[in-house]
C-alpha cells in the first residue's frame, strides 16, 4: 500500500486514495478473523459488506437491495453466524491494533481509561443470549443492553481504542480490569495512570488496583455522611478515608479540587471534585486536568455510533463483530491523521486535524465500496 506522489511544475503532491483508506481496514479483518465461505463467495466479500453497511448505516436486509455485487441476503446471514466469541475476544485487540502497533513505542509510559458502553436491546432474551444481555436503567426506551468494555489511550494525538470484551452478565468488574491491566503488560506498556468511571467505585477493585500496584483516579461517590463531610470545604486538598466492604476495610487517598463555578450550569460558590488516587503525586488540579481527559473516550463512542451498522439480531457473535468494525474504522482514521497530516515543525507534535475529518475518511471509504460493489442505479418497477 503506497500513496500516489507526481510531479507538478517543481513539487511533488501527495495524495491520499480511497483504496489505501480500505486497505487499511479490510487487512486486520483478513488477517485475524476466520469465516469458511465455499463457493465463489470469499471471507473478503463478506467483510467489504459489512463494511459497506458500517458506512452507510445499513442493515443485511438493506446491503443487498443497495449493492449488485454482494451476496443475498440469506447467504449473508448463515456466514455471519459462523462468527465464533472466543476467537474474536482472543484476536479482538490484534484487529485494532494491527496498523497502530506502528507508531505506539513499546516501555511508554501511557495514560489509559476503562469505559463501558451500551448498545440498546428491544428484542427478546432466550438461552442463545442471555448471558450478554444487561439489564439497567432505562434509555432509549429500553432497559436491556449488549454493553462493552473499552481499553483505550487518552494521551494526546494517540487516543486508540485498544481493546473492546463484551460484558457477561455474571462476570464482576474486576475480572475486566484484570484482563486489560494484562494485555498492557503483554503489549509492553507501561500505565502512567489508569482513570476508571464511578461504575468501578468499589472495594474489589480497590483492592486488585492497590495489590497489582497499577496507577489510578476514580471519582469518589457522594454516599455516607462522612464522604459527604469530606467533600464541603474552599480549598484544594487531600484526605484519608476507609472503605468498608463486605470482607475487608480498604484505605483511600483523596484529592480534592476546588473550582468555582462563576455561573456555569448557572451555578454559584465553588464544587468540590473529588477523586481516588493512588500511586501518582500530583497536584489537585493535575489530578482532575488528566481525569477530564477521559471524556475523550466518549467522544469515541460518538464516532463510534456514527460508522455502527443497523441490526436486530440476538445473535450476540455478529453484535461483537459490528462493534469491532465500528472501532477499527475509528481507529484507523486516526492513524491515518497521524501518518499523513502531521505538521513538520519543531517542539510538540501537531495534527491538522481539519486537513483529514472524520467524515472525509468515511467518505473515501464509502465511494470505493460503492464503485466495487457497484451501487444500483435503476429499480425494477410492478407496472
Amino acid at each position: 500500500m503506497s500513496l500516489l506522489s507526481y510531479k507538478h511544475g517543481s513539487s511533488s503532491k501527495i495524495e491520499l486514495k480511497s483504496k489505501e483508506c480500505i486497505d487499511f481496514v479490510l487487512q486486520p479483518l483478513k488477517d485475524h478473523v476466520t469465516i469458511k465461505v465455499n463457493g465463489s463467495l470469499t471471507s473478503e466479500d463478506i467483510f467489504r459488506t459489512v463494511v459497506s453497511m458500517a458506512v452507510d448505516k445499513n442493515s443485511v436486509h438493506s446491503v443487498s437491495k443497495q449493492y449488485q455485487d454482494v451476496a443475498c441476503e440469506t447467504s449473508l446471514r448463515y456466514h455471519l453466524k459462523k462468527l465464533n466469541m472466543e476467537e474474536l475476544i482472543k484476536s479482538n485487540e490484534k484487529i485494532l491494533l494491527q496498523e497502530l502497533m506502528k507508531t505506539l513505542k513499546t516501555d511508554k509510559s501511557y495514560e489509559f481509561a476503562i469505559d463501558l458502553t451500551d448498545d440498546p436491546y428491544y428484542g427478546k432474551t432466550d438461552s442463545s443470549n442471555e448471558k450478554y444481555v444487561i439489564h439497567g436503567q432505562a434509555k432509549k426506551s429500553t432497559n436491556s443492553f449488549y454493553s462493552y468494555a473499552s481499553l483505550y489511550i487518552t494521551n494526546k494525538n494517540e487516543r486508540f481504542t485498544v481493546s473492546v470484551l463484551p460484558v457477561e452478565k455474571n462476570k464482576k468488574m474486576v475480572e475486566y480490569l484484570s484482563y486489560f491491566v494484562d494485555l498492557i503488560k503483554r503489549l509492553n506498556f507501561k500505565i502512567k495512570v489508569l482513570c476508571l468511571d464511578r461504575g468501578f467505585y468499589s472495594t474489589d477493585v480497590f483492592e486488585f488496583l492497590q495489590n497489582n500496584n497499577v496507577p489510578h483516579i476514580v471519582p469518589v461517590i457522594k454516599r455516607g455522611e462522612h464522604m459527604k463531610q469530606i467533600l464541603k470545604g474552599n480549598k484544594a486538598r487531600r484526605e484519608q478515608y476507609i472503605m468498608n466492604g463486605s470482607k475487608k476495610k480498604i484505605f483511600l487517598d483523596i484529592v480534592i479540587d476546588v473550582k468555582y463555578l462563576k455561573g456555569k450550569r448557572e451555578k454559584r460558590g465553588c464544587e468540590n471534585l473529588g477523586f481516588v488516587v493512588f500511586g501518582v503525586k500530583w497536584s489537585p488540579r493535575k489530578v482532575s486536568t488528566v481525569y477530564r481527559r477521559r471524556f475523550a473516550i466518549e467522544s469515541s463512542y460518538r464516532m463510534r455510533n456514527v460508522v455502527k451498522p443497523k441490526t436486530s439480531t440476538k445473535n450476540a457473535n455478529i453484535r461483537y463483530f459490528y462493534t469491532l468494525i465500528s472501532f477499527l474504522l475509528k481507529n484507523i482514521w486516526l492513524y491515518l491523521q497521524k501518518k499523513h497530516f502531521t505538521i513538520v515543525k519543531r517542539g510538540p507534535q501537531v495534527i491538522d486535524e481539519d486537513k483529514f475529518r472524520f467524515d472525509m475518511f468515511i467518505l473515501l471509504i464509502e465511494e470505493w465500496l460503492r464503485r466495487k460493489l457497484r451501487v444500483r442505479l435503476m429499480v425494477e418497477c410492478l407496472r
